[in-house]
C-alpha cells in the first residue's frame, strides 16, 4: 500500500505542469538573470548586477546621442538613477518594466550595438525589489508607477512637468534575497569608472561625486598602472567599433579588461582571446622571430572594447562573449580584431621605434627568465605529484571554477562554480574545523604547515623551490596564468591573533608579489570569524570585535559566558559551519585602491623596517589604546 501511495505522490500528470508569471519565475530562479545573490562583498553580487542593468538602459541613450549625464543617489539600501535621454513612451512604461519580452533593444535600427539585449534587465530588478518606482519624463508630460515585489501597486496618470526628458528609476533591493547586503563604494566606483572609460564624456554623478574620461582606455589603463613602472608609454589605437590600450610593466602574469558594447566581460570570451592572439601573431610578424606567446605577453596590462550587433552572451549578466560572434554580418570578432592589430599595431610600432625596443627588450627579459626556471620547474612539478597534494595538503571540492560543464544541468554547475571556494588555513586543527563544517559541493581546504616565507623582493624562482608555495600554486592550478583557476574565491583563513595576522600577511605578499592578477580581479578575501561567543541559556551572540562584545553583554541579562577564540581550532565544526556558510560567511576582499602600486605597497609594509612604518604602527597603536580605553569606561 506505502508503495502505491508513493507512486501516486511521484504521478507525473496535468497537474504536475505549472505556469509561473515573469515576476514568479525571476524570484524562483534569480541565478538564470542576475547570477549569483551575495551581500555586496563580491564585485559581481546581484545587487550591483541590479544596478548596472539599470544603468546599462542609461548608456544605450547615451550610445544613441541622447543625454550626456546620468545621475545615481545611493542612500542606504535605497539606489536612484536618472538619465536624461529620450523617456520610455508614455503608453508602455508599465510593460518595459513589468512585462517580459517587451522593450525597444528588439529593433536594432532603434538601438544599436546596444549592452541590453533581451528586455529583461529592468523586470528583473523590479521583481527583485522590496520597491521599485519608474518615472517618465517625455515632452513636458510624466508617467510613473510603483511596485512592490514586481506587483504594481499604484499607477499615476499622465501629468505636466517642467523636467527635462528622461528615465528616473528608484529600487530597494529585496533583503529575502540579498541578506544584510551593503554597497562597497569602491566596487561601485570601479563600476561607474568604466562606463566612463568606454564612454568619453558621458558624466556620472555618484552622490555628487563626478566621473568623467575624456581619453577612454587611455585613461583606464593609466589609472590602472603606475607611471614609473611601465616599460614603454601607453600604446592606445582607435578604430571604427574597436578601442585598445596595452603597455607592459614589471608585475607577473596578464591583466587584460575586455568589453563588449560597453559591457565588462570579466571572464573574457572570443574578443578576449582574440586580442591575446592577434598581440602575439602581430609581434612576431614584426620583429620576424618566433617568441613563445607566454614571454610576448608575460606583464602586459591591456585593454579592448568592441562594439558590435547582436553580440551572443554565454549568460544573462553577459560576463563572457559566446564563441559565434559575428561583426557587422561579415567577418568573425576574431578576425576583425586580428586585422585590425595587423594594421594599427604594426604601423604605431614602426613608428614609434623606441617602443619598439622597448619591447622587444621586455619580451626578451621574459624569454630568459622562463628559459632560466625550466628545469626547476620540472622537479618542483615532479615534487607536487610525489607529495599527495590531494590527499595530504587538499581536500577538495566537487564543483571547479572554470572546468567546462557539459549535460542537461550545464547552468546548475555553472552557478555552483561561481560558488566555488577554498580555504587556506594554517595547521590541522583549524583545517579539520573547516572540513568537517564545509560544503563539500563548493568549499575546499589546503593547510599551510608553518609560517610561509617573506616573499618581497624575490624571484619567481622562490614559488618552485618552497614547497608550501609549490603546492599552492599546483592547488590553485595558477601556473600557466588565471585561465585554469580551481576556484572563485581564494579565501585566507587565519586565527586572530599576531601568528595569525602575520600568516595573512605573508600570503597576501605571495599573491601579490607573483600573482598579482588574483588580487587584481576580485579573488582574494580573509574571512572573519567572531573573536567571543556570548551567551546565556536564553541566547547565544557572536561578536566580532570589542564593540559588539560590550554591546552584547549589555543586551544579555544576568551575567552571560563570554569565550574569547583564541583560534580557529577552538571553534566547533558545529559552529563554523554557521560561520562559512552561504547565509554567515562574512568575508573582506583584498582591493588594490586605485593608485596603490604593488612594489611600493609591498615595499612599505613588507620590506626593511623603515622609519615611516615605525611610525604608522606607533600613531595607530595609540588609536587601538584610546578605543580599548574608551569601551572599558
Amino acid at each position: 500500500m506505502a508503495e502505491v501511495k508513493d507512486k501516486l505522490l511521484f504521478e507525473y500528470n496535468e497537474e504536475s505542469i505549472k505556469s509561473l508569471d515573469w515576476r514568479e519565475h525571476i524570484r524562483l530562479r534569480p541565478g538564470m538573470y542576475i547570477g549569483k545573490l551575495g551581500d555586496g562583498s563580491s564585485p559581481d553580487d546581484g545587487i550591483y548586477v541590479l544596478l548596472k542593468e539599470v544603468i546599462d538602459n542609461c548608456i544605450d541613450e547615451h550610445t544613441m546621442g541622447h543625454g550626456r549625464h546620468v545621475d545615481i543617489t545611493i542612500k542606504g539600501n535605497t539606489v536612484t538613477v536618472r538619465d536624461y535621454g529620450r523617456g520610455i513612451p508614455l503608453g508602455k512604461v508599465v510593460d518595459v518594466v513589468s512585462k517580459i519580452n517587451t522593450g525597444a533593444k528588439y529593433d536594432s535600427r532603434v538601438f544599436q550595438k546596444s549592452v541590453g539585449l533581451n528586455g529583461v534587465g529592468s523586470k528583473a530588478v523590479n521583481a527583485l525589489s522590496n520597491y521599485f518606482k519608474v518615472e517618465s519624463f517625455r515632452e513636458g508630460k510624466v508617467k510613473a508607477a510603483e511596485f512592490e515585489h514586481g506587483l504594481l501597486i499604484k499607477e499615476y496618470k499622465e501629468a505636466k512637468t517642467d523636467e527635462g526628458n528622461g528615465t528616473l528609476i528608484t529600487f530597494i533591493p529585496d533583503e529575502a534575497f540579498f541578506r544584510n547586503f551593503h554597497f562597497r563604494h569602491d566596487y561601485l566606483e570601479n563600476q561607474l569608472w568604466n562606463y566612463c572609460y568606454l564612454n568619453a564624456g558621458l558624466v556620472i554623478n555618484l552622490n555628487n561625486k563626478r566621473f568623467v574620461s575624456k581619453n577612454g582606455l587611455l585613461d583606464l589603463l593609466q589609472r590602472k598602472t603606475n607611471e614609473d613602472e611601465i616599460r614603454y608609454p601607453i600604446i592606445h589605437l582607435k578604430g571604427v567599433d574597436i578601442e585598445v590600450a596595452l603597455t607592459h610593466n614589471n608585475d607577473y602574469g596578464e591583466e587584460i579588461f575586455s568589453f563588449v558594447n560597453g559591457q565588462y566581460t570579466t571572464q573574457g570570451g572570443t574578443h578576449q582571446q582574440a586580442f591575446r592572439e592577434a598581440f602575439v601573431k602581430t609581434i612576431r610578424d614584426f620583429y620576424k622571430k618566433d617568441y613563445d606567446a607566454a614571454d610576448i605577453r608575460q606583464s602586459i596590462a591591456a585593454a579592448i572594447s568592441v562594439r558590435i550587433q547582436e553580440p551572443v552572451f554565454e549568460s544573462q549578466t553577459k560576463t563572457k562573449l559566446g564563441s559565434q560572434a559575428v561583426y557587422e554580418g561579415g567577418p568573425s570578432v576574431k578576425n576583425f580584431i586580428a586585422d585590425f592589430f595587423a594594421k594599427e599595431l604594426d604601423n604605431y610600432l614602426h613608428r614609434n621605434p623606441q617602443t619598439a625596443e622597448a619591447l622587444k627588450k621586455k619580451i626578451e627579459q621574459s624569454e630568459k627568465e622562463r628559459k632560466e626556471l625550466s628545469g626547476i620547474r620540472k622537479l618542483a612539478n615532479e615534487r607536487a605529484k610525489k607529495a599527495n597534494l590531494h590527499n595530504k595538503k587538499l581536500r577538495d571540492c566537487r564543483y571547479h571554477y572554470n572546468d567546462e560543464p557539459t549535460g542537461k544541468d550545464k547552468n546548475i554547475i555553472l552557478e555552483k562554480q561561481k560558488e566555488s571556494t577554498i580555504f587556506i588555513t594554517e595547521g590541522d586543527s583549524a583545517s579539520g574545523s573547516i572540513t568537517k563544517a564545509r560544503s563539500v559541493e563548493t568549499q575546499a581546504v589546503f593547510s599551510l604547515r608553518g609560517k610561509p616565507l617573506n616573499s618581497f623582493g624575490l624571484t619567481k624562482k622562490v614559488v618552485y623551490e618552497n614547497e608550501e608555495f609549490n603546492l599552492l600554486q599546483h592547488a590553485l592550478n595558477i601556473e600557466d596564468g588565471l585561465e585554469g583557476l580551481r576556484y572563485n574565491k581564494i579565501v585566507i583563513a587565519t586565527d586572530a591573533d599576531v601568528d595569525g595576522m602575520h600568516i595573512r600577511l605573508l600570503l597576501m605578499t605571495f599573491f601579490l608579489q607573483f600573482f598579482p592578477d588574483l588580487v587584481k580581479q576580485n579573488h582574494v578575501y580573509i574571512l572573519d570569524t567572531p573573536l567571543f561567543r556570548v551567551r546565556n541559556k536564553q541566547e547565544t551572540i557572536y561578536c566580532y570585535d570589542e564593540t559588539e562584545k560590550q554591546n552584547a553583554i549589555k543586551k544579555l541579562t544576568g551575567k552571560p559566558e563570554i569565550t574569547r577564540f583564541k583560534g580557529l581550532g577552538e571553534i566547533s565544526p558545529e559552529e563554523f559551519e554557521a560561520f562559512i556558510s552561504d547565509d554567515g560567511i562574512k568575508l573582506q576582499p583584498v582591493i588594490l585602491e586605485a593608485g596603490d602600486h604593488i612594489q611600493n605597497l609591498l615595499g612599505y609594509y613588507m620590506g626593511k623596517n623603515t622609519q615611516e612604518r615605525q611610525e604608522f604602527i606607533i600613531e595607530n597603536l595609540k588609536v587601538e589604546l584610546d578605543l580599548a580605553e574608551e569601551l572599558e569606561n
